[in-house]
């Protein structure tokens, strides 16, 4: 499929034609979790975000090779250079090893994302295991004379780096601007300016996490391991780098900076990030206490909550807005797309039994056409939505009969909702989810118990299950082709 998809660089600050390196192919990194806590809606947004732009990409014939990681050492507290690294933290607290906090919180995140209906990624490396990898990009930096070693630590010097480079692309900021901004921390005198970032630190006595190095026994900095899984996956320049807005200062930009120093080039040619969830208008996060656990979205445990939400609920409330505008929680906000997706659904549904007439009322092609023409606007979700909704009216008017689509134009109308509504904003009704089989198989037992008894004229059982069940939520529908159900709006 040849159509030209347009992408918002965070980098130049526009949006661009998407032309990959290599023809056909994509290579897409975008930053994974650090595993110390339960996955949270503030992992759903990226997680989803990504999801789609891959989805699409494959729709749209590339070949693409997804890489996700997992940040499992290395992430100390407050995004610093000093302090307690995040994981060994959780896991001294809990008096478990680290390996035992990643993996318990590593599985929990794939069952969210699972439930979510998030593809995996093709490849989903742990920083642990390319200690290796950043052991000598970090030799590279110091050969390269972009970095310097104080007891045991290596700082990258932003100054001598920005000599060659200009610092602060991504982000906009410049060294007075970040200087302004940085606070004095422990150890921090080590440095020979403020700006440095630790790209290997000095394992203190009591740190738990630690490797061998050339420069003593130690661990990497929390932004090197993207600099050197990406390389290994996907080249020392690759298509796009994803992630969510907070991560532009000081992550990304970090990034950008060890791939120049190493090997002389820029590493991503198009820089995607999502912007946050909030929550009374303050970015939603574990490190803010604010956050929203998903499973507690799914069980509506949580205070904040009224009642709880289906994993589809959630992806659809995130989707509904461009993946570059902030999303503010509310119980409002979900309750309105739970209406919304529950009448996406419906809709598929009834498109699946209409039938064709012999003349067509309706421009399904115009349809498909402002259905790509959204996507390949920076995969402009909230308005493909709009337009996938144009098509639920003229579902419901062909039921209705006040419109009428002949048969191929009918097919059309079937493959344009199953692409854009399943296959690429990875939506899926309750009955099709998994763990529902059982649910499907009751409910067809019950709609045959109804007919049953109104062929025998018992008109007083059928009305009965049918008002208990409208009760509970569920809507009989009664017509020619014989009886339906669905959850009700």
């Amino acid at each position: 499929m040849s159509r030209e998809i347009q992408i918002y660089n965070t980098l130049t600050r526009k949006k661009e034609i998407f032309k990959p390196i290599v023809e056909n192919h994509v290579g897409m990194y975008v930053c994974g979790p650090t595993v110390y806590g339960d996955p949270h809606l503030g992992h759903a947004r990226p997680g989803i975000t990504f999801d789609v732009v891959f989805r699409y990409l494959k729709h749209s014939d590339y070949k693409v090779r997804y890489v996700r990681n997992i940040t499992d050492a290395g992430h100390l507290e407050n995004d610093a250079d000093e302090g307690e690294d995040k994981i060994a933290k959780k896991a001294r607290l809990e008096q478990l090893e680290p390996m035992e906090i990643v993996q318990f919180y590593t599985i929990s995140y794939h069952k969210a994302m699972d439930a979510l209906n998030c593809l995996p990624p093709s490849i989903e490396p742990r920083a642990t295991g390319h200690i290796i990898e950043q052991i000598e990009m970090v030799e590279k930096i110091l050969k390269n004379g972009f970095a310097y070693e104080v007891n045991g630590s290596v700082y990258l010097d932003v100054n001598k780096y920005n000599e060659k480079y200009p610092y602060g692309t991504l982000s906009g900021r410049n060294i007075e601007d970040t200087l302004e901004g940085t606070r004095t921390l422990d150890g921090q005198s080590e440095k020979k300016s403020a700006v440095d970032f630790a790209i290997w630190k000095n394992a203190s006595p009591e740190h738990i996490m630690r490797w061998t190095s050339p420069w003593g026994e130690g661990f990497p900095g929390w932004h090197m391991e993207c600099s050197a899984m990406s390389e290994k996956y996907l080249g020392k320049n690759f298509d796009i780098h994803g992630g969510g807005m907070d991560l532009v200062f000081p992550h990304h930009e970090a990034e950008i900076a060890q791939s120049n120093a190493c090997n002389n080039c820029n590493p991503v040619n198009y820089w995607m990030h999502n912007n946050m969830i909030t929550i009374d208008g303050k970015k939603m996060g574990k490190s803010l206490g604010n956050f929203i656990n998903l499973e507690e979205f799914f069980d509506g445990s949580h205070p904040k909550l009224e009642r709880a939400y289906t994993p589809m609920t959630i992806r659809f409330f995130i989707l509904q807005a461009q993946y570059r505008s902030t999303v503010d929680f509310s119980n409002e906000a979900l309750q309105a797309a739970e209406k919304g997706f529950t009448k996406l659904m419906n809709a598929m549904e009834t498109l699946g039994q209409l039938s064709a007439s012999d003349t067509s009322t309706y421009d399904v092609n115009a349809l498909e056409e402002k259905c790509y023409t959204a996507m390949d606007d920076d995969f402009n979700t909230p308005i493909l939505i709009a337009h996938l909704f144009d098509g639920v009216r003229i579902i419901n008017s062909v039921k209705d009969g006040k419109e009428s689509l002949n048969a191929t134009d009918l097919e059309k109308l079937k493959t344009i909702f199953n692409s854009f509504v399943t296959d690429i904003l990875g939506l899926i009704s309750p009955k099709e989810s998994s763990g529902n089989d059982l649910t499907n198989e009751v409910m067809e037992l019950v709609l045959q118990l109804r007919g049953n008894a109104k062929k025998s004229k018992d008109f007083g059982t059928a009305d009965l299950i049918r008002d208990e069940l409208d009760k509970v939520g569920i809507q009989i529908k009664d017509g020619r082709e014989g009886s339906s159900w669905e959850v009700k709006n």
